[in-house]
């Protein structure tokens, strides 16, 4: 029989928390500093459905989760990066801090075009 690997796994103190917040879902990631993943959770499988799943309130509840998971671990201290333009990145942010983590810096990683996507050719009607 194979041995589960779950939350027991220890790690470390430190890891690095990526939060990618869409207008349509926020989806946190735990990683160790390597860059393996621990643990992650998304609003949606968090119990949000449809439009609910991009709100500030749904990014606070799925940053609970996965702080929960990440201090059964036993990490302390996280890094943040965050992508993405939804609303849910401040959310994210505050429930981890209010969860016990200690966040030692904060970084934004959303990607920006130098300059964009070649235009569609001209329109003939």
């Amino acid at each position: 029989m194979a041995k589960r690997r779950g939350l027991a796994r220890r790690v470390g103190s430190r890891a690095i928390v990526h939060v990618q917040a869409t207008f349509n879902n926020t989806r946190i990631t735990v990683t160790d500093l390597k860059g393996d993943v621990l643990c992650f959770e998304t609003a949606g499988s968090c119990g949000f459905r449809n439009t609910r799943k991009g709100t500030p309130f749904a990014a606070q509840r799925t940053a609970e989760q996965v702080a929960d998971k990440a201090r059964r671990m036993g990490i302390e201290e996280i890094e943040v990066k965050v992508k993405g333009p939804g609303s849910g990145r401040e959310a994210a942010i505050t429930a981890l801090e209010a969860a016990g983590l200690s966040i030692q810096s904060i970084e934004d990683v959303t990607p920006l075009p130098h300059n964009g996507c070649r235009p569609a050719k001209r329109r003939r009607v």
